[in-house]
């Protein structure tokens, strides 16, 4: 007769629940709204994802809605989601923030009246899309005393993450490499040392492409990964969605385990008594 076994389940309470100012969220993956083939697609990825946190972008919101087409806000159960709206589309730091605050009416639209959550994204670069490290550090400041929960996307920039944690900021979001790019993790040590150095969550945003990269950045202390085109673009989205997933959930739980220490030598695992000669 065989034997059965069943994985041990860790719980949220050993491997820590994502803390952003005084919400809790299960899942350490978060997911974008933008790329997807169709809204079937992006309604499945997102399930599949088991991602609490669900970004979107206020400037597509307005114009879908507008436009009268089919809207995936519409069609997301909000008492299960937690919207985070952001300013993507935004050049300068006075237009981020007249966005901002539109965004935080819409959520309040859809019952949420205590998020006001804000992903910070002032971008003036047209080609690579690096975020304005000046633009953002002023929005940033000016949301920040209007009340805003701001999670400011930067480039990987020690000196500028320590600055937004000090106004305020609930957390910072680092890109891996340009947005929407699928290069990887072309800032790792600088990630690390911004990882280091936080007291508040630190989210890995953008060039992230396959779950390798989305469970190594966990690994050296992540808080969590928001994804979005490496989903949306994949093949099957939902497949790699629950891909993404795992990988989150493995890459903390590697992190909270600990490593073993690197070794300059090969170590024996099997003992070295009791062989004959």
């Amino acid at each position: 007769m065989k034997q059965s076994f069943s994985l041990p389940y860790f719980t949220n309470k050993e491997l820590g629940n994502l803390k952003i100012d005084n919400k809790s969220f299960d899942s350490r993956l978060m997911v974008g709204t933008g790329k997807y083939k169709n809204l079937n697609d992006a309604i499945k990825s997102i399930d599949y994802s088991g991602a609490q946190i669900v970004t979107v972008a206020i400037r597509r919101a307005q114009s879908t809605k507008k436009l009268g087409r089919s809207n995936l806000i519409d069609s997301l159960d909000w008492s299960k989601l937690w919207l985070l709206p952001n300013t993507a589309g935004c050049e300068s730091a006075e237009e981020a923030v007249r966005i901002a605050a539109l965004g935080r009416e819409i959520v309040k639209n859809l019952g949420q009246p205590d998020n006001n959550f804000i992903k910070l994204e002032v971008i003036p670069d047209s080609q690579y899309l690096f975020p304005d490290p000046i633009g953002t550090l002023k929005a940033a400041e000016y949301l920040v005393k209007k009340g805003f929960v701001v999670m400011p996307y930067i480039g990987a920039d020690p000196v500028l993450a320590k600055q937004l944690e000090n106004i305020g900021c609930s957390t910072v979001m680092p890109l891996a490499s340009p947005i929407g790019s699928g290069q990887g993790l072309k800032n790792l040590l600088n990630l690390q040392i911004i990882i280091d150095n936080a007291k508040i969550p630190v989210i890995i945003d953008a060039g992230i492409g396959t779950p390798s990269e989305a469970s190594k950045v966990m690994e050296i202390g992540a808080s969590g990964v928001l994804v979005n085109t490496a989903i949306a673009q994949a093949k099957s989205s939902a497949q790699m969605a629950r891909a993404m997933s795992l990988a989150v959930e493995s890459g903390r739980l590697t992190y909270v385990a600990g490593r073993m220490p690197l070794n300059q030598t090969a170590k024996s695992s099997s003992p070295v008594l009791g062989i004959s000669t």
